[in-house]
């Protein structure tokens, strides 16, 4: 019988069960990966865990398994309905060059049977079909038979829905077997299943085999030690336990959508209304954003951060909230968080600042983009029969001052005008065509490359950050790093514009390093260890209790766990390109190695 559970019971039932199994519980990650140029955010579970898959040894062990924060920007404007989020969390086990089909999909079976309560006829799986480049999944099909998996309930599918990756051009892939659990409606026909999409059918895990590698010239190598990757919405599989159309009904937001309540006065502000959804979802993500010390701008990830803030705050006005609100959702995100996301109150008042800054500021763009339209309208002829305000000006409105169609249109009626909304939808069906180009060109060179060249800037942002704190001063700490082939970037905490002398400082430093040829060495410690050594680290939450020390000569000590040279010598010549602000409080270098 099914198992009706909370978030809480779910997540502590898998993460018990994948001990008991020999897997060591990792933290998650944050939702910035670190020194991964092709993603603005960890997307999957697996998204932090690129490196060890592609054979670099974890602290923790070949057997892994976690709760990861994970955020997908694809579907914003999809925020709304019962099913999308921007915000979830993913659970995960993983087998690095350990067991492979057979025990894995044993596990999974075990803990969909044994834990959750389904019996084998309520479940259906699908695997891979086979095509010209890798054959039919026989193997992961025969094991889901030996554990009582009716033969009807096996579907083969191709490539579209049963394998995963490359991320990139290259990299590890392979087939994957996802596990299907059923809805309580009728079936749309005798060949209802996974493969039908009426819906019946939801997808509640899904187990990734990564057993080649993609060559450049498009040959699929099997790899000497495959790997496991699985992941299953916490979101997802609450909302199905508890017998609920959506995670917006579930304990995950109850408190959230009271208080959203509470403010607008309005008992219809629940989780029927797109609006409140909106809400509830937005200033859910944007809490553990900038939990994980983003912070909203107009670049990157902090771009993301405020189009979520600005649309939650458009959309509470629609439900009648007016006074300054986003602080007091916030916490109860960190309440209800906390105690599984101990960053979220450990930076708490860091949260709080953040989002009244940004609703404040939100409030004067408001304001100024409420003059641009008067201006606008201002400018027609008076005794004008047929008003009719651009698409293209009514796009500016809203790509500029964060009008949304609707308040143009309402804004435009009250002074006689229409607004032409076909020329609106055009010109935001060109923005977003330009948005996609854009993001395919900076993310086109796949997860987490681990080529020489970047193995030698990551290893020159540990001189970069240890000559700044030399030459600036002991408190500038990482902000984040972004490496690809070609150069670096690096964020650091430091409130002024540094001078040309202390770039030509700070260049020299790195590049006295670099002609020492020094070693670069790696050390397994615990946390605490590394630290009385007098490491430093931005990212060690990543990386649990067991670390990566990775000393540079008598010059650097840093935790990490990225790609690095074995030495300095022949690295080239470092050169910084750019030093800027990157949002308040933090500046950000771009440099090469010549």
């Amino acid at each position: 019988m099914i198992k009706a559970m909370t978030a809480a019971v779910l997540r502590r039932k898998f993460i018990d069960f994948f001990k008991r199994h020999g897997h060591a519980e990792i933290k998650s990650a944050p939702l910035v990966p670190e020194n991964d140029p092709t993603c603005l955010f960890t997307t999957a579970g697996m998204h932090p865990l690129v490196p060890f898959l592609l054979g670099e040894k974890h602290p923790a062990g070949q057997r892994l398994t976690d709760v990861q924060k994970c955020l997908r920007t694809g579907d914003i404007d999809e925020v709304g309905d019962p099913f999308h989020l921007t915000f979830f969390e993913m659970l995960g086990n993983w087998s690095l060059g350990d067991y492979f089909k057979a025990e894995a999909i044993a596990m999974s079976y075990e803990f969909l049977t044994a834990e959750l309560g389904f019996g084998p006829e309520q479940i259906k799986v699908t695997c891979f079909a086979g095509d010209e480049n890798s054959p039919r999944d026989n193997e992961a099909a025969a094991y889901w038979r030996q554990h009582g998996i009716p033969e009807q309930n096996i579907t083969f599918l191709g490539k579209k829905d049963n394998w995963w990756g490359p991320a990139g051009q290259t990299g590890p892939c392979g087939p994957d077997t996802e596990m299907f659990v059923p809805l309580d409606r009728p079936d749309c026909g005798p060949d209802c299943g996974p493969a039908c999409g009426c819906g019946k059918w939801v997808e509640i895990w899904n187990d990734v085999f990564m057993q080649y590698n993609k060559t450049a010239d498009g040959q699929y190598v099997p790899l000497e030690k495959p790997n496991v990757d699985t992941g299953m919405g916490v979101e997802r599989v609450t909302a199905f336990m508890q017998g609920v159309r959506s995670a917006y009904e579930t304990e995950l937001f109850r408190g959230i959508f009271a208080k959203i309540m509470a403010l607008a006065g309005n008992p219809e502000a629940n989780h029927t209304s797109r609006s409140a959804r909106i809400v509830a979802e937005h200033l859910r993500a944007s809490t553990f954003l900038i939990g994980d010390g983003v912070k909203p701008s107009n670049v990157d990830q902090g771009y993301v951060l405020r189009r979520l803030i600005r649309r939650a705050i458009r959309e509470a006005r629609k439900l009648g909230i007016t006074e300054m609100f986003t602080t007091s959702v916030a916490d109860v995100v960190i309440a209800e968080y906390g105690d599984v996301y101990q960053e979220l109150r450990q930076n708490a008042d860091f949260i709080r600042d953040e989002l009244r800054r940004e609703e404040d500021q939100f409030g004067k763009t408001l304001e100024n983009g409420t003059r641009e339209f008067n201006k606008l309208v201002d400018k027609f002829p008076p005794h004008l029969e047929n008003k009719v305000i651009s698409g293209r000006k009514a796009f500016n409105l809203y790509e500029t001052y964060g009008f949304p169609l609707e308040l143009t249109q309402e804004m435009a009626a009250e002074r006689g005008f229409t607004v032409d909304e076909k020329g609106f939808q055009e010109e935001y069906a060109k923005h977003q065509e330009l948005s996609r180009a854009g993001a395919m060109q900076k993310f086109k060179g796949g997860l987490a490359d681990q080529s020489d060249r970047t193995a030698a800037l990551h290893t020159a942002t540990h001189l970069l950050h240890k000559a700044l704190r030399t030459v600036l001063n002991e408190n500038v700490a990482q902000a984040g790093s972004n490496i690809t082939a070609e150069r670096l970037r690096f964020d650091f905490t430091y409130e002024d514009k540094m001078t040309p002398e202390q770039i030509a400082q700070a260049e020299a430093i790195v590049n006295a390093q670099i002609s020492r040829d020094l070693p670069v060495t790696c050390e397994e410690m615990s946390l605490e260890e590394a630290k009385k050594r007098g490491a430093i680290g931005l990212f060690e939450s990543k990386y649990g209790e067991v670390v990566k020390l990775y000393t540079i000569g008598d010059f650097s000590m840093e935790i990490c766990g990225g790609p690095h040279a074995p030495r300095t010598g022949g690295m080239g010549h470092f050169r910084i390109l750019k030093e800027e602000s990157s949002s308040r409080g933090v500046r950000r270098i771009k440099a090469v190695l010549e």
